[in-house]
């Protein structure tokens, strides 16, 4: 199938984007001190330039001491600053828009077990069920927090990014909030439904909101999977999906960014959508669908030794003229080949080779 129309340009509130790809927003470990370096504007400049419609930051650690897990992952404080506005303006300078992924870890911090910046934070101390490693946040630091998402939102607003995502997906903070498992509360920010563990995410969302400009839309990154669980579900169909997200709706979320392991898998029994397809049906708004684009094998089994071979995009175009999302989130294919979009467009795939999992990490 062709992949032309994947190049119209779209509109969503006053971002512009060329065409429907975007950066999956992933994780550098190379700024030393969280701080975004020279190699890390040219990362971003090098694919806004070859096409790229919209890139997303990797997650980027709001400024409380234990929302890093790495010492080499970006931050979002006045120590760095001037880093991201060199990264800002190498991407402007290519032609692009640029969304700044806010984050916090939560108690997953197992990328190095050696980095431990201060006590960890987490609705009731658990890194996964039965996994204790912290004490459960207390009402101020809840508080703090909240405060602490929308100071970086600030600070994201005067270096001139065009958006920002909260991050509230793969078992980080906001999805341990989320997820029945590592969220046993039994006040107001815990409960039995997945509605009343939204609570924390949702004040999150609605303070973020209060600091972007109305005509400027604002993303959310959800899942399912965990990085603790590959098989945990929050939902498992339609009716409980809107009743999760109609409150974001509410609170003001504009783009609901879905991650899935493989985009072609469907989310529900008795329909083909995809939690992008499903999320955009419920809600009513614009979605990107994101999973092993391209690829053959997940990031996932990539990372434990699985090579991934390239694959044809004829089921992506379907479902997208379908109308099952409105932009697609690529990683591995465009970590591996800043000019992979330009070689989509114009039928050059044989150029490009099967990724192999250690000279990947050697880039992460």
């Amino acid at each position: 199938m062709s992949v032309e129309s994947l190049f119209k340009p779209v509109t969503i509130k006053n971002l512009t984007l060329k065409n429907r790809f975007v950066l999956a927003p992933m994780s550098r470990y190379q700024n030393d001190g969280g701080i975004p370096n020279r190699d890390f504007a040219e990362y971003h400049r090098q694919r806004a330039s070859a096409d790229l419609g919209l890139t997303i930051t990797g997650a980027t650690a709001i400024d409380r001491v234990p929302a890093n897990n790495h010492p080499k992952l970006a931050n979002i404080n006045e120590a760095a600053r001037q880093g991201w506005q060199k990264t800002v303006d190498a991407v402007h300078e290519a032609g692009g828009p640029i969304v700044l992924q806010l984050w916090h870890a939560g108690t997953l911090h197992n990328v190095d077990p050696e980095f431990k910046p201060g006590p960890l934070e987490s609705p009731s101390g658990l890194e996964k069920p039965g996994k204790m490693v912290g004490k459960p946040m207390t009402e101020e630091a809840i508080a703090d927090c909240i405060d602490s998402f929308v100071s970086a939102t600030v600070l994201a607003n005067e270096i001139g990014f065009d958006a920002v995502e909260v991050h509230a997906a793969h078992g980080f903070l906001l999805d341990q909030f989320f997820w029945e498992g590592t969220n046993q509360r039994t006040d107001h920010w815990g409960g039995k439904s997945l509605v009343e563990r939204s609570r924390f995410a949702l004040e999150v969302v609605k303070a973020v909101k209060k600091v972007v400009d109305p005509q400027t839309p604002l993303f959310m990154r959800i899942s399912q999977w965990k990085e603790q669980d590959y098989s945990v579900r929050l939902v498992n169909s339609p009716a409980e999906m809107e009743a999760w997200l109609t409150p974001f709706v509410d609170a003001g979320v504009d783009v609901m960014d879905c991650s899935q392991r493989r985009f072609w898998e469907p989310e529900f029994e008795g329909s083909t959508l995809n939690l992008a397809g499903w999320a955009k049906k419920v809600t009513g708004l614009p979605v990107i669908t994101a999973g092993s684009v391209g690829l053959s094998t997940d990031v996932m089994s990539f990372f434990h030794g699985e090579t991934a071979q390239r694959t044809s995009l004829d089921e992506l175009v379907r479902r997208y003229e379908a109308g099952e999302f409105d932009l697609v989130a690529v990683g591995r294919a465009l970590l591996a080949d800043a000019h992979w979009i330009t070689k989509i467009r114009d039928g050059r795939e044989g150029e490009m080779e099967a990724l192999k999992p250690e000279e990947m990490l050697s880039w992460i």
